[in-house]
């Protein structure tokens, strides 16, 4: 049997920053994936025609350029480029309107201001303060758990009070912050469509944390993507690995966690092979995790895992185009990312999941070749959509007919759209699912971010990563600060399975001397 100082579970953003973090203090590290690829989550691939890239799962990183788990990797030595598009985002409505999020704090104020005027500068006020200290937020919102030291900084930054009222947005709903800082309707679908990338409904608290965050994000560090797809992240994050040492190993489907006397052992692959390690990072979801470890893990903790709930199913959407999509809304021409969804009254008829799927679809929409023509044959355009449903549907009764709600969703906003279509490809929920074990049901979000499960993630404890078995750590999106790519719960394991193996040895050499006197 072959062993190693450490073994992670899962090549996705998560499993590499955990291995990097080990292999970075000298650790032989062991990366095993169940997929033909590493990467997880990040993954570009010709998925209509020859020449178009798509990025299969995930395409949109702010928290990834904001995330100071990356920025102590020389990812850009390893061929990452990050590409801006004009616009962050832009939210388009009717008669030929949209609101936009620009990096540029004026600009994005201009583009509310136009809606009614005030309400750009309510933005300007609300925002003006954590833009002007960014990096107290991003220390706050992309550390392990508990956060400490970023919540201190942000309260030295912005005194008492502020931080107080940036700690309610916790408890708020995105419809109530909306009203609060906009009089237009336009406005605020603006707010709401950001808040929508969380599974948590915009009358429903912790939907306003959602949202706010994620537009100062774009103020901070804008919404890129990588060069030439989502694909050279990973490719990256591997290569740095491999200078390190690490080795990831693909095809390696880890069938058993193995446990001896309450210590992790090692695991087995593709239900024969074992690999010794004293030191297993798992990057999967916490009912894999009950799966893989048997009955090493029981009681309350197997209990909480099991009940640790996934977000929204998702309908996913890529099109290999002629040209670029044809929106009436000048301001979407130029943003990568385009909140599909019309009026504020119509979004928040859109999440009401419990009456079945709406007529008129809430869309994430991206238009990544715009800003990056690497993706595309000379002259032609790539774009993806996804919108949201609930677990429980009938998906493969749906999915055609969803499908088409979709593409008129977005003819109606921009005309003639349909007629650029050159293929179309779709992911549903269950196609998502058999291409990454970790999106159950199609959730991309690594968990339900309901209040319940936005910090305490996936149990009670100030330490979620650590597991009752000693030496088994969970280091998945399950586990705070949740979904998106930027490798903190990966990373916080490791760091934990680090400072954890430095008190072990000590204490093992101690009762190994007290059992030999």
């Amino acid at each position: 049997m072959v062993s190693w100082d450490a073994v992670v579970v899962g090549a996705g953003p998560n499993g590499l920053s955990a291995a990097v973090e080990l292999a970075g203090a000298g650790r032989a590290v062991l990366v095993l994936e169940a997929a033909p690829q590493p990467g997880g989550a990040l993954a570009t691939e010709e998925l209509t025609l020859p020449g178009f890239r798509h990025d299969t799962f995930s395409s949109v990183y702010p928290a990834a350029a904001a995330s100071p788990v990356f920025a102590r990797m020389p990812l850009e030595r390893h061929g990452l480029r990050w590409v801006h598009p004009q616009a962050c985002l832009a939210h388009v409505v009717e008669n030929g309107r949209a609101v936009a999020l620009y990096r540029d704090l004026d600009s994005t104020v201009e583009s509310l201001e136009l809606m009614r005027g005030g309400d750009g500068e309510r933005w300007r006020e609300f925002a003006t303060p954590f833009v002007r200290h960014f990096d107290a937020l991003r220390e706050t919102m992309l550390s392990g758990f508990p956060p400490l030291a970023g919540p201190a900084r942000l309260t030295r930054a912005l005194g008492p009070r502020a931080t107080l009222g940036f700690a309610r947005l916790l408890a708020m709903s995105a419809r109530a912050l909306g009203e609060r800082l906009f009089e237009d309707d336009d406005s605020r679908a603006w707010l709401y469509g950001s808040a929508m990338h969380s599974d948590a409904p915009l009358t429903a608290p912790g939907s306003a944390i959602a949202a706010a965050y994620l537009m100062l994000l774009g103020h901070g560090v804008g919404w890129p993507s990588p060069e030439g797809g989502a694909g050279r992240l990973s490719d990256a994050l591997v290569s740095y690995l491999g200078e390190l040492g690490g080795e990831v190993r693909t095809g390696a489907e880890v069938t058993r966690i193995v446990v001896e006397r309450g210590r992790v052992v090692g695991v087995e692959i593709n239900k024969g092979e074992r690999v010794g390690s004293p030191i297993v990072i798992a990057d999967v979801m916490p009912g894999a995790l009950v799966r893989l470890a048997g009955d090493a893990l029981r009681g309350r903790y197997a209990g909480a895992l099991t009940r640790f709930r996934p977000g929204p199913a998702t309908l996913k959407l890529d099109w290999a185009l002629s040209g670029p999509i044809p929106w009436i809304a000048r301001r979407a021409c130029e943003a990568g990312t385009v909140h599909v969804g019309g009026s504020a009254q119509e979004m928040l008829a859109s999440t009401a999941f419990a009456e079945g799927l709406p007529e008129r679809p809430f869309m994430l929409l991206g238009q990544q070749s715009l800003a990056d023509p690497s993706r595309a044959p000379v002259g032609k355009q790539t774009a993806w959509a996804y919108t949201h449903g609930p677990q429980s549907l009938d998906w493969a009764r749906e999915q055609e007919r969803h499908v088409e709600r979709m593409e008129a969703q977005v003819e109606r906003f921009a005309p003639g759209f349909r007629k650029l279509i050159l293929a179309r490809h779709v992911l549903g929920p269950a196609d998502l699912q058999a291409r990454n074990a970790n999106l159950i049901g199609g959730d991309v979000g690594g968990g339900s971010f309901a209040l319940d499960q936005l910090i305490f993630r996936p149990t009670r404890s100030l330490s979620p990563y650590r597991t009752p078995v000693r030496g088994l750590y969970l280091g998945s999106a399950a586990t705070f600060p949740g979904g998106a790519v930027h490798g903190v719960p990966g990373h916080a394991a490791a760091r934990l399975a680090l400072a954890q193996a430095r008190v072990r040895r000590p204490l093992d050499a101690l009762r190994g001397f007290g059992a030999s006197s």
